[in-house]
């Protein structure tokens, strides 16, 4: 009777033990993020499908709002032992995540969960922005844009233009045209460095630093202020005095983007992940386009840069959230989700495969996706090179910054441009300075 009884109290307790094994509670894990809006709702919508794919692992995805945010709000959680498991930070920010050592790199975590990834399948002028000096990725990239030219057809037609421009002394006789077909505002601009300083110096082969704009040491020093930069600022200067360009800002009332989207403005620089933002805007029928950044005549063209933001798999969280961590970025890089997740923000598929899938399946034929492959061409144009290959100085927020003071002055209040691009440097270069003392006797991979 005993053994019955035993035998019977062993076999509920069996069958509570897988019961409880089957009921097991998935490991949950956090990924903090910058985006917000409607951006920020395609985030959330990955990570739903990742939770809903599998039933190991449960993601959390958090907002901090904005980029900059999210990146002082993981630096802050790190110290107090409370960061998420994967963390995103954007392009001006890699350096601050590199020399903190408070991550796991990318190539180490999906070796140590059984993953065998490609890590030639990375554009390289998207992937050795994230890379160390000696070409190894330390995140992953996520959401990878460029810049390009937003242009409006039918103003286009109207002012007698029949195709894009391809230089900025094109750029201007477009202006000119559209201003005289009634168009009040031919090409807006703003103060974001991204466009004026980054992509303008990459395309023109010029440094925005010395030591391979900061590769090569954190000794560098910023050098805009004696480059074509300075071409390029008095360039637009003389546009915005003709009112051919028109400075639009969001202290202004309407950004660059958005008046390009409402019709106020005919030409704007953006983002391409704003394409899909243009498509839903622009009211249905209006004929828009994007063609790739302007460069001056006589320059041999290079490459834009890579903008956006990539993954970073934060140090000292429990081994079960780095396989969960693992499983979600494996997940991402399947085509399926390469595929759906250019198609939902604009942002460009980061792998050779998955723009060639993306190709295969039609994708860039469909009308509202027309002109996104453009920015592959415009980041894969050139090899990367020592000017090309990216940016990389310790608080590049704040020379942003100040170069966009500097900008701010000179279009708004008529600063002399030398002296204002000068003034900038200076402020920038006692930044670095400051940056490398932080970090003494440490050395970029």
């Amino acid at each position: 009777m005993l053994t019955k009884i035993f035998g019977a109290a062993s076999a509920l307790a069996l069958l509570a033990g897988l019961t409880g094994a089957a009921q097991a509670e998935p490991v949950k894990f956090e990924f903090w993020h910058g985006l917000s809006g409607d951006l920020g709702d395609r985030v959330q919508e990955a990570c739903t499908k990742f939770n809903a794919s599998q039933k190991d692992y449960e993601i959390s995805c958090v907002s901090q709002g904005g980029y900059e945010t999210n990146l002082q709000n993981t630096i802050a959680a790190y110290r107090a032992k409370k960061q998420p498991a994967i963390t995103q930070v954007y392009d001006a920010g890699t350096l601050d995540l590199m020399l903190s050592r408070a991550f796991v790199p990318a190539k180490q975590l999906m070796a140590d969960n059984g993953y065998k990834i490609d890590w030639d399948n990375y554009f390289p002028g998207i992937g050795q922005y994230y890379a160390t000096a000696k070409g190894e990725l330390e995140s992953f990239p996520f959401n990878s844009s460029t810049a390009v030219l937003y242009y409006n057809g039918d103003a286009f037609k109207k002012a007698g233009i029949t195709e894009a421009p391809k230089t900025w002394e094109q750029v201007s006789a477009d202006a000119k045209k559209l201003k005289d077909a009634g168009y009040e505002c031919p090409m807006a601009i703003n103060f974001d460095p991204w466009f004026s300083l980054d992509q303008f110096s990459s395309i023109h082969n010029q440094p925005v630093a010395t030591k391979a704009n900061g590769y090569q040491g954190l000794d560098a020093e910023v050098v805009f202020n004696k480059t074509k930069v300075v071409d390029e600022i008095k360039f637009w200067k003389k546009q915005v005095d003709d009112k051919l360009f028109v400075v639009k800002t969001k202290q202004l009332g309407m950004d660059a983007f958005p008046s390009f989207t409402s019709q106020t403005c005919q030409m704007a620089m953006s983002s391409i992940a704003d394409h899909g933002t243009a498509g839903k805007t622009l009211p249905q029928g209006v004929e828009w386009h994007v063609t790739m950044l302007p460069a001056f005549e006589g320059t041999q063209r290079q490459k834009t840069l890579v903008g956006g933001a990539s993954l970073w798999v934060m140090k000292d969280r429990p081994a079960a959230e780095y396989k969960g961590a693992a499983a979600f970025l494996n997940f991402l890089a399947q085509p399926d989700m390469v595929e759906w997740w250019s198609t939902v923000t604009g942002y460009i598929p980061v792998t050779k495969t998955g723009f060639e899938a993306m190709k295969a399946s039609g994708f860039y034929d469909k009308p509202q996706f027309k002109g996104r492959e453009i920015a592959i061409e415009s980041l894969t144009l050139t090899p990367p090179s020592e000017n090309t290959r990216g940016i990389r100085l310790g608080n590049y927020t704040q020379i942003r910054k100040e170069f966009s003071t500097a900008l701010e002055a000179i279009f708004m209040q008529n600063a002399d441009i030398q002296k204002s691009l000068d003034e900038a440097a200076d402020r920038s270069n006692t930044l670095l300075r400051r940056f490398e003392k932080t970090y003494a006797g440490q050395t970029l991979n």
